[in-house]
């Protein structure tokens, strides 16, 4: 990752902070990334949902360019008894301006990593069919478990196909 971008993992939101996180969320929907809105999402929307993120089993990371929130993911720890060795990596999004230079890659590592430190031996995530970040994750890894059809709406109405991907660690 270039040196101009930090990643950091949120504890809290400032207001900066979720004034950033709103502009990346409204941006990444406009450009047509799925990641369970449809467009136009306002501001205010892009608020509500980021200040309903953090919590004991959801992890936030971010990456800034220029003290701008240019990129984010989030770890969702299984809490269930029978679940506490699994998490799910959820809204991995990255500017449009920002993509292509690694962002994505870092944060999954970040993570991945926090994952393992969680001893939380496998991984599970899902994406639409046919995006780019199919690309990604079988390049991370993620072997494809399956896909379920007609599982998301776009703002066309048309109904999208989700991949399930997993990735499994050796328990330590």
């Amino acid at each position: 990752m270039p040196e101009e971008f930090v990643l950091e993992e949120l504890t809290e939101i400032s207001p900066h902070d979720l004034e950033s996180l709103s502009r990346l969320l409204v941006d990444v929907v406009a450009d047509g990334a799925a990641v369970g809105f449809l467009p136009p999402i306002t501001p205010d929307e892009a608020a509500t949902y980021w200040q309903s993120v953090l919590a004991p089993d959801a992890i936030l990371w971010v990456a800034r360019w220029q003290g701008e929130i240019v990129g984010s993911i989030q770890l969702h720890l299984a809490t269930k008894a029978n679940g506490t060795h699994r998490a799910e990596i959820a809204k991995l999004m990255v500017h449009p301006t920002a993509r292509r230079k690694g962002i994505a890659q870092h944060l999954m590592a970040a993570a991945e990593s926090r994952a393992r430190s969680e001893a939380r031996t496998l991984l599970i995530l899902d994406t639409r069919a046919g995006d780019p970040s199919n690309t990604l994750y079988r390049s991370l890894g993620y072997t494809e478990a399956g896909q379920i059809p007609h599982y998301a709406r776009s703002a066309d109405g048309t109904l999208h196909t989700t991949v399930l991907y997993y990735k499994s660690f050796p328990s330590d």
